[in-house]
């Protein structure tokens, strides 16, 4: 198993340093070519996510002793990926700056930190959002099983009093039958 790991590993290493190799040049470009760099990114990105799976899933069937220093090895390249992401979004948005710059002047400059926070700031308001839709959606299922809950405890609640008034008329009528049998023991 650990052989394909390691087939994993220099499939990982060599399309890494072609995304990397890419990345580079994709400021450079522009037009069509630069289009067509960032779609050839984009599918090598995309395989390296599933080369990261396969990975994991054969980390998963390595025996427990070794499995440690496989799992360290997967996450290394789980932050390598994370970096080579981030470096493609700075790249796309480069030249787009570039042309802004050449246009405002100097004053354009901080425009690839500001878009780049942009861009981190609405992952994090997406990321946000379905949080909160997620916490709605566990708040009204809470809601349904508290009103079956309540229900549940009124019926009960029903019960108790109607055989705690069986009781009290069976207390009565064991009184009465009391004073009965007294009433007949003295005769």
């Amino acid at each position: 198993m650990s052989s394909d790991f390691e087939t994993y590993e220099q499939d990982f290493g060599t399309l890494t340093a072609e995304i990397t190799n890419k990345v580079g040049r994709i400021p450079k470009l522009s037009g069509e070519e630069k289009t067509q760099l960032v779609v050839n990114v984009d599918k090598q990105l995309e395989e390296v996510r599933e080369l990261l799976e396969q990975m994991d899933l054969e980390v998963r069937e390595i025996p427990a002793q070794s499995r440690a220093m496989y799992s360290t090895r997967l996450r290394s390249y789980k932050q390598e990926m994370d970096k080579l992401e981030k470096d493609f979004k700075r790249s796309r948005i480069a030249y787009s700056d570039e042309v802004r710059t050449d246009l405002l002047g100097e004053d354009g400059a901080s425009s690839e930190s500001q878009r780049a926070h942009l861009l981190d700031n609405t992952e994090m308001l997406e990321r946000s959002s379905r949080r909160l839709a997620a916490g709605y959606q566990i708040a009204v299922e809470t809601e349904q099983v508290g009103q079956e809950i309540l229900s549940n405890l009124n019926s009960d609640r029903e019960k108790i009093q109607r055989s705690r008034d069986r009781l009290r008329e069976t207390d009565a009528n064991l009184g009465k039958s009391s004073r009965i049998l007294t009433a007949m023991l003295r005769r």
